[in-house]
């Protein structure tokens, strides 16, 4: 018989049974060896640990091992984690990096195989990951599922390339995440008749509901640039069984603050059941992607956390296999060696690359909307300088341009409004999907300068104000640290500061800019190629095309 390493007594919250009830849980070996209910007593209330449905681990700008000592202090235990980003940049060897680097701690990531590298054809991404990539991916334990098939057009028309990419997913017993923003009706009953069983891109409750009616799981998504929470909460009433929780995106300043827990925190504080929160928190995502993860069950892993109460939502301790890994908001994980791994070319830009000579006075405008990932496109008239469309602060329409790190070419133009910069110029390696350079400011000079540090520095977010210039390095593909996580949410939160120092009246400037080349969310986006209209799938030109 095992010898007990360690006993914990406290008020276990049994989700399955929907019941708290004094217990002593006896640990060896990592898992749980034995639950005895006690007749009284108080102590910590004891409970699964949070799991993040869907999130781009590349998106904190840390590496796996460092998102894992920021997570689990509050109380993440593990991640659905879809590699896409770096993915896009290098391929099959980003994947694998993400694998290995999430290895090395004491932390449950589980990782998707990227379903669209490149996302469209119409940007320059670094990489290809074809079904042969796929299938060699999806052999490996550490890969539960095919990530977010974001080419929604081409399973509507049953796209042979994406159809063979789902049919390996169903042949190694794995679930298809979906991506599917508005898609309702007869649409969204093909795109999941063809085998895609989630979608988190969902922004209205009548959106969800229709999915939900055609058997679609739904993943309620609250990150740093898109929050969907209080339009979706109210699904967790009836639909609790096909709800879970994820961030998609979570910028490291955020993550210091909390995590899923916040979520936990704001859906009973609104009048949902716990037991049905916690629910979609901690067991939907064990069943639907088959994750070697605990629910507090003999027998099971001993992942767990602790909590002094059930108001606020952050735990005390959190254990992993049976290893404190978090106490009292303190990380045990320690940070580990992270090779710098990239894909990135030398390049120097010039104010006059940002020229943009008038073709007419009408001009379609990207309108970004502040924690959402959609846009608008909307026509104004051109603020025209001997003969060039130039920023226009007056009324919040900034120059935007997308720079192909990959190979040297002409940038991507256009403009953006709701940014609300004033002054200077922001730029950024994140730039959803395929992570080209991405800058916006006021004059031709700044965009320059602020770009030219990102590629100085092979990735990086950088602000140009006047005299200064700030930049946070992420050389890891261009879009993480290779430093300690609380560094970068340091260097990040400064950097932010400085954009909405500049005018920036976004909530999280740096994270809206990098979805604004994301070309498969509508309705105006911009890539390295040019203006792209989601809608329609295809290019549109700058300037409107109609007689002054």
């Amino acid at each position: 018989m095992e010898m007990v390493e360690m006993k914990i007594k406290g008020r276990l919250v049994d989700i399955h049974q929907r019941q708290i009830y004094p217990a002593s849980i006896e640990i060896a070996g990592g898992k749980i060896l034995g639950i005895e209910k006690l007749p009284d007593g108080d102590g910590p209330f004891l409970m699964p640990g949070f799991i993040d449905a869907h999130v781009h681990i590349e998106s904190s700008m840390l590496v796996p091992s460092e998102f894992a000592r920021l997570a689990v202090v509050h109380g993440t235990v593990a991640t659905i984690s879809d590699p896409h980003e770096i993915g896009n940049v290098l391929g099959v060897d980003g994947v694998e990096y993400m694998i290995e680097n999430g290895r090395k701690v004491p932390f449950k990531f589980f990782f998707g195989a990227p379903s669209c590298v490149p996302a469209t054809p119409f940007e320059t991404a670094g990489a290809e990951i074809t079904p042969r990539d796929i299938d060699f991916l999806m052999a490996r334990p550490e890969i539960k599922y095919l990530s977010e098939m974001m080419n929604w057009p081409g399973v509507l028309h049953r796209d042979a390339e994406v159809m063979e990419k789902i049919a390996i997913a169903h042949k190694h017993l794995k679930p298809v995440d979906g991506h599917a923003p508005g898609l309702h009706g007869q649409q969204a009953k093909e795109y999941i008749d063809a085998g895609i069983s989630t979608d988190h891109e969902c922004f209205t409750l009548d959106e969800a509901l229709d999915k939900l009616k055609h058997g679609m799981k739904i993943a309620i998504r609250e990150g740093s640039a898109a929050k969907n929470f209080e339009a979706l909460y109210p699904l967790l009433h009836d639909f609790h069984d096909q709800i879970m929780l994820c961030s998609d995106d979570k910028h490291p300043d955020n993550l210091v603050e909390g995590h899923i827990n916040q979520l936990v925190k704001r859906a009973v504080d609104c009048g949902v059941d716990m037991f049905k929160v916690l629910q979609a928190a901690c067991l939907n995502p064990i069943a639907h992607y088959n994750l070697e993860v605990g629910q507090l069950r003999v027998g099971d892993a001993a992942d767990f956390i602790l909590l002094d109460n059930l108001e606020d939502w952050k735990p005390i301790a959190t254990y992993i296999g049976g290893k404190k890994v978090a106490e009292n908001d303190l990380s045990f994980i320690p940070s580990v060696e992270a090779v710098p791994i990239n894909n990135f070319i030398e390049h120097r830009l010039k104010p006059a690359d940002f020229a943009i000579e008038a073709k007419s006075k009408q001009i379609h405008v990207i309108e970004a909307m502040d924690g959402q990932l959609i846009t608008n496109d909307i026509v104004m008239t051109a603020k025209i300088e001997n003969d060039y469309a130039v920023s226009d602060t007056e009324n919040d329409v900034l120059k935007f341009a997308v720079i192909n790190r990959y190979a040297h070419a002409k940038p991507g133009l256009g403009f953006i409004r709701n940014i609300g910069l004033k002054r200077g110029a922001i730029a950024s390696s994140v730039g959803h999907d395929s992570h080209n350079v991405l800058v916006l400011g006021v004059d031709d000079e700044s965009m320059a300068r602020a770009a030219n540090r990102v590629f100085e520095a092979k990735g990086g977010i950088s602000a140009v104000d006047g005299s200064e210039e700030s930049i946070l390095p992420l050389p890891i593909a261009g879009l993480m640290s290779a430093v300690d996580g609380y560094q970068v949410a340091e260097a990040y939160a400064a950097l932010d500061k400085r954009a909405k120092e500049m005018g920036s009246t976004l909530q999280s400037p740096y994270m809206t800019l990098s979805f604004m080349a994301l070309l498969v969310i509508p309705a105006l986006k911009l890539s390295d190629k040019g203006l792209f209209d989601g809608e329609n799938f295809a290019f549109k030109s700058l300037f409107e095309q109609k007689a002054d």
